[in-house]
């Protein structure tokens, strides 16, 4: 085993021991929590190391990137991750994320949904999506308006090619744990709300390197970790 490999998977190890402990505090089954693997700006080399070490769903926020990173896995192993993508959806790359992705995280407005549906292929499987909720209200930060996401969430579900599976939102940091936790558990507010409503959801994705803990104590379906398992990464542009 490289040197890599033994970092990635060392890093996995110490990330699922972190679920394992906030989903017993909670007193919920730990497999209840799905890691999502956040590999974007990171070389499809250190991908396959945590592939390697069992890591089969990946988050990417870049379209080029991450079309470039999916053809270099697919020469490198047999092995065919779950690809999610989790960044901001500019509307000439809705074709490449439909035609790639099995999961779209960050879907915030109807025109994108529907784009995405027309543009899924149709001998793939529906594309699994998120509504992303700019639950912190940060005018820099997509996502739907809280009050406006019953009648979006609504009208994705009844598009074709798509199956809507839940929400995803990424709140602002805060270093006091009350205000920390209190997007979170807004958020899990919103999700049963929708889902008492006749929506059928199964995910709630929150929680990244630093606030996983509070996620998982929240309601967290799956969590978003980059830094903590491939480490500090370069800022960029798309």
């Amino acid at each position: 085993m490289s040197s890599l490999q033994e970092a990635v998977q060392g890093n996995l190890q110490a990330v699922h021991e972190r679920i394992t402990k906030a989903a017993r505090v909670a007193g919920r089954d730990p497999q209840s929590v799905r890691l999502l693997a956040v590999s974007k700006t990171f070389p499809a080399e250190v991908v396959l190391a945590a592939v390697a070490a069992g890591q089969r769903a990946f988050g990417e926020n870049y379209v080029q990137e991450a079309a470039d990173k999916i053809q270099r896995l697919r020469e490198l192993t047999d092995a065919r991750p779950e690809w999610h993508f989790i960044g901001p959806i500019q509307s000439n790359k809705t074709r490449t994320i439909a035609e790639l992705f099995d999961w779209v995280q960050s879907v915030d407005r109807l025109k994108t949904a529907q784009r995405l549906a027309e543009q899924r292929p149709a001998d793939r499987p529906p594309l699994n999506v998120l509504v992303q909720v700019n639950i912190s209200g940060e005018a820099s930060k997509s996502g739907v308006e809280p009050a406006a996401l019953d009648g979006l969430a609504r009208e994705v579900a009844r598009l074709p090619r798509l199956k809507l599976r839940g929400l995803m939102a990424i709140p602002e940091p805060e270093a006091d744990e009350t205000r920390r936790r209190a997007p979170l558990a807004a958020m899990r507010i919103l999700f049963e709300r929708l889902r008492a409503g006749g929506l059928p959801l199964d995910t709630l994705s929150m929680g990244m390197s630093a606030d996983l803990e509070d996620a998982v104590l929240e309601g967290s379906t799956m969590v978003r970790i980059g830094t903590a398992i491939f480490g500090e990464r370069e800022r960029r542009k798309q």
